[in-house]
């Protein structure tokens, strides 16, 4: 099969794609292929007919193209696919709770499939991809042979590429949750329903790194989720741990991790900007800021600025002298420049000498494409309060 159709990119302007990005967006290119074409392999050129890559198509996406191969003779088939996989996977630390495939990042755009021991849960977010769901589901039983194939293809942004949203597994029957023992750790995790696909994997490092700093100490984690952290500085040796969590859900969810791990942690249902004015007077050794993405658009940046700047402020003024504020961001309208500053401004209004001791961002299983930046959205910072 042969790549019959290209787009052709507008001229008078430098575009990202020649700084390496991926992405052509829709009001980038002057021509471009009839629908018929969506979800195939598209190749790419510049005004003066100079090729640039191939990429999967998709009319009516906003990203209507999108780069997997620099080789003219590339096709988005089951060779390639199937290729494309093992490689990945060949590039993962061994074990069995691991991102194995990140979209752009392994050069599967719209991509995404996290290992919980013997569950693979997929989420496709392209039309290309979800075209291929039978072949990809092929190819990583296959190659990993797991028991079950979970397709999460429920994410909000599915709908920008025109596609339905679902839950399934790839035999028909219902997953229910089920314990999990991750990093010495049991989680009971609902992978079916569970927010993303089901636990944060991309913070599991950090879940022990974190810890080490919790012995002897009053400890604070901020939006617990299911409880990771606050279960692993327990465990740790930390003097007390309270966890805040704003879903009654997740609160009900890691109390039950906590009584199955046999851990005393004090677990509050509360807004966590509430919580700090409420407890304003008390001091804790170690907080750990986690939050959701505060910007779920560029639109939203800059109140997500404000609230960064506002939570870890109020995190600095209840540490102990010498305390540690460990605080990060899933934004991925937030870059690392951003959030920095946010936290110079919030040390700044603090009063206090703050030093950055670590920064911190996603694992290797998460890899970053360079010239990509939608490819980073964790970032993270230890600081130092004296």
């Amino acid at each position: 099969m042969k790549n019959t159709s290209q787009i052709t990119l507008k001229s008078g302007r430098r575009q990202r794609i020649w700084q390496g990005h991926p992405w052509v967006f829709a009001g980038e290119v002057r021509s471009q292929p009839n629908p018929e074409f969506n979800g195939q392999s598209v190749v790419l050129k510049d005004e003066r007919g100079r090729f640039l890559g191939v990429g999967v198509y998709n009319s009516k996406s906003q990203i209507v193209w999108r780069r997997f191969s620099r080789d003219a003779r590339a096709v988005f088939d089951q060779a390639f696919l199937e290729r494309t996989i093992k490689k990945a996977v060949s590039r993962r630390p061994d074990g069995s709770f691991r991102r194995l495939l990140w979209s752009e990042a392994d050069d599967l755009p719209g991509l995404i499939v996290d290992q919980f021991d013997s569950v693979l849960v997929v989420q496709a977010v392209t039309l290309a991809v979800d075209q291929r769901l039978p072949a990809i589901s092929e190819i990583l039983q296959d190659l990993l042979q797991p028991e079950v194939i979970l397709f999460r293809n429920d994410a909000p942004s599915r709908q920008h590429e025109g596609l339905s949203l679902e839950v399934r597994t790839a035999d028909g029957r219902a997953f229910p949750p089920k314990w999990f023992a991750i990093d010495g750790m049991e989680y009971f995790l609902d992978l079916q329903k569970g927010h993303k696909t089901g636990f944060y994997l991309d913070q599991r490092e950090e879940h022990a790194r974190v810890a080490a700093f919790a012995k002897g100490h009053n400890v604070l984690d901020g939006f617990s989720n299911q409880g990771s952290f606050a279960l692993h500085c327990a465990r740790a040796g930390a003097t007390s741990v309270t966890a805040v969590e704003i879903s009654e859900e997740c609160v009900a969810l890691a109390g039950k991790n906590a009584a199955r791990n046999r851990l005393k942690v004090k677990f509050v249902q509360e807004n966590l900007f509430d919580y700090f004015t409420a407890h304003r007077k008390e001091k804790y050794g170690l907080i750990i800021l986690d939050p959701p993405s505060f910007a779920r658009n560029r639109k939203a940046v800059d109140g997500a600025l404000r609230g960064y700047k506002e939570i870890n402020l109020r995190a600095l003024r209840m540490l102990e002298p010498g305390g540690i504020l460990a605080t990060y961001s899933c934004s991925l309208h937030v870059d690392r420049a951003l959030f920095i500053e946010v936290l110079r401004q919030a040390a700044a209004d603090s009063g206090r000498r703050v030093e950055v001791i670590a920064q911190t961002g996603q694992p290797i299983d998460h890899p970053v494409l360079l010239t990509m930046p939608e490819s980073e959205y964790l970032k993270g910072c230890y600081l130092r309060a004296d």
